[in-house]
């Protein structure tokens, strides 16, 4: 097998998953920075890879508290009381209360934008 056939293979296939997850994005955010979305799934990494762990449940509280306290306050270094924060997340959630799956992609964009942190992304 070509080395660079497979290579060029995965790049394809991650170029497709990035489309993906900015078109989920754009949604909610029609002006979304791709360079912040790629960022994003940069940082979520193998998580993404999971389509479990992908997704967010807005309802589920031991969840809601992840996101909290490991992106809101450590990645973002956001200093907000714990109610301020959660405001925020279930204000997300109502947002996207319309789609079936709640892509966390697109839920922490739409976190990093509402506390005006996108440029820890680009």
């Amino acid at each position: 097998m070509d080395q660079s056939g497979g290579s060029e293979a995965a790049r394809e296939e991650i170029g497709v998953e990035m489309a993906d997850w900015a078109a989920d994005v754009k949604k909610y955010a029609p002006d979304a920075d791709d360079a912040v979305i790629a960022g994003i799934v940069k940082h979520l990494g193998i998580a993404l890879r999971n389509a479990d762990s992908s997704l967010l449940s807005f309802t589920d509280e031991a969840e809601t508290t992840r996101v909290r306290q490991g992106f809101l306050k450590k990645k973002l270094a956001l200093t907000e009381d714990d109610a301020t924060l959660d405001a925020a997340i279930a204000a997300v959630g109502q947002k996207m209360k319309g789609g079936h799956r709640h892509n966390r992609v697109t839920a922490y964009y739409l976190l990093a934008e509402h506390f005006g942190k996108l440029d820890l992304f680009r």
